[in-house]
Parts: C-alpha cells; structure tokens; sequence
C-alpha cells in the first residue's frame, strides 16, 4: 500500500459496469483539480486496497473511496464525498448528506441492484486512453 499517490483520493468502482464506467468518465471530465485517482475493484490493487481497509466487497455492491491515512467511504457516502470535489454545480450534489444514511443508501442500493439491467455490463474492465492512464492505477 506504499506506492499510491500522495494526496490523490482514489475511487475503487466497478471495472464491467456500464453505469460505473460512465460515471468515472463524468467524474474524469469533472475533476478540475486532480483529485482523484482511479482503480477496478476487480484489479490486484483493487482487492489489496478493499482488504487492507477491511470491507467485505461481497457484502456491499459499491463503489469505494479511499482517502489513503485518513477514510473511506461506500454507498452514497462516496458518492457525496465525491460530488466535493467536482467542479460546478455537481459539488453542491452533497447536500444530499444531511438527509439519513439509510434513506440515502436505500436509493443507492437499489440503482447498485438494477445497474446492470439497466446500463449493462461489460466482459472486461475498460482499458483508458493514453491521456487518460495516468488517472488508473
């Protein structure tokens, strides 16, 4: 867990979800500031990453993150984690935060159980643009 980016956030989502890898893309277009850093849940890393923080990944079906030394956070506490750090009117999207967890992770875990009905999955996580590498760990 030595060699992640210093002062970078990294996102763990779902590598074979169409949802999760438009949202990615939205977040890429989005992060002025660099925040954030990128990998499959799927990946080596991924799996290192979820164990060293000790989530049961087969418990929750969320994207992830990891502020590495400090927290993390699932479900739509990742989410609105995330929308902070986006430019725009997509940062006052955490608002939502004040409303209860359970209410706001019940709307999550339902689009998470219907998402590959939905948008559809893919066979193999997507390989990045050579622009593009340096957000993938």
């Amino acid at each position: 867990m030595n060699n992640l980016p210093e002062n970078k956030k990294i996102i763990l989502f779902d590598g074979i979800c169409n949802l999760c890898d438009n949202t990615v893309q939205f977040i890429i277009k989005h992060d002025k500031e660099d925040i954030f850093r990128f990998v499959a849940l799927q990946s080596d890393l991924g799996k290192e990453i979820i164990s060293h923080i000790g989530l049961d990944i087969s418990k929750t079906d969320s994207i992830v993150l990891y502020e590495p030394g400090h927290a993390y956070y699932y479900k739509s506490q990742a989410a609105f984690e995330i929308s902070k750090g986006l430019t725009g009117i997509y940062q006052w999207l955490s608002i939502f935060s004040i409303l209860p967890k359970w209410l706001t992770d019940k709307v999550y875990d339902y689009i998470a159980r219907n998402r590959y009905k939905w948008y559809g999955k893919k066979d193999e996580c997507m390989l990045p643009t050579p622009e593009l590498k340096a957000k993938f760990l």
